[in-house]
């Protein structure tokens, strides 16, 4: 990565930094702020996805086959979230919120890295990968917890090597299945423990979504981060910004799903881009 001062703006760059001079902007991060920091994205630059489908809601929770199967994936997949770290992008973001210069931070983002980058207050659209609940009796576990039951009881595992993919999971040959032991809540001994994370086919809890459409409503203007808002939930967010007559501004290398709504775009890498503007504002 090029050094602050070797970085040449291009001109929608010094457009948006004139922007946020004005008024503090509403960020939506998507999964290319992550991908410096090691954790696989769905999508390629196109929008296109990677491999197959994920797992959807509905197979988690009517296959005890499939339950199997994803949490073999995630005890070897887990280890790359829990180790990741917060990129330059994830800590421009956080000295940015702190000048005031961010209305607030919406991700759709599992990892916590934002968290643990220093932003506060960040509304979680998909929920978070370090959190695991019991669909049966809504009990909470940190998820560093189910890794090491499973760890210890399936030990057969240890030192496998597997393809890692995204949000923790990894592509482990069908032989490794068998005699897997799943975990178990240790509140009502239910087997559907799942990741407190919005799965495909499973809605947006109500809660984020009215915390993201209140944001909405309240910001002078949305800039999306490494996202190509393929997800509905996401792209509707940006629908309503535009709706508002709002300024819609993005920081994305690649095909977007909301391009037609985009008052600006700057085609750059977030980790090199976000620090610029946290050095250039800083001093503004």
């Amino acid at each position: 990565m090029p050094m602050l001062h070797d970085f040449d703006p291009p001109a929608a760059l010094l457009e948006l930094c004139e922007l946020m001079v004005r008024q503090p902007l509403l960020v939506l991060t998507g999964a290319g702020i992550s991908t410096p920091s090691g954790i696989p994205a769905y999508r390629d630059k196109e929008g296109v996805r990677h491999g197959r489908a994920p797992m959807t809601y509905q197979e988690f929770t009517g296959s005890a086959a499939a339950r199997r199967r994803y949490w073999a994936r995630s005890m070897i997949g887990w280890p790359k979230v829990y180790q990741a770290r917060p990129n330059a992008a994830h800590r421009a973001l956080a000295r940015l919120a702190a000048g005031r210069r961010i209305a607030g931070l919406i991700t759709q983002n599992v990892d916590g890295l934002h968290q643990q980058a220093g932003s506060e207050e960040v509304i979680e659209l998909h929920g978070n990968l370090h959190r695991v609940r019991c669909l049966d009796c809504g009990k909470r576990l940190w998820r560093s917890e189910i890794q090491a039951e499973l760890e210890a009881e399936n030990a057969y595992l240890q030192g496998v090597e597997a393809v890692l993919a995204p949000d923790g999971d990894a592509r482990l040959a069908e032989a490794y299945l068998e005699g897997f032991r799943i975990p178990w809540c240790p509140c009502c001994g239910s087997d559907l423990l799942k990741p407190d994370v919005v799965f495909y086919g499973e809605g947006v809890p109500a809660e984020q979504t009215e915390a993201a459409s209140s944001s909405i409503e309240r910001a002078p203007a949305l800039l999306v981060v490494g996202s190509t808002v393929m997800t509905y939930s996401s792209y509707r967010l940006c629908r309503s910004i535009a709706e508002r007559g709002k300024p819609l501004a993005a920081i994305n290398q690649g095909a977007m799903r909301a391009e037609a709504l985009l008052n600006l775009k700057i085609e750059r890498p977030c980790e090199q881009v976000l620090p610029w503007l946290a050095e250039r504002l800083g001093s503004a």
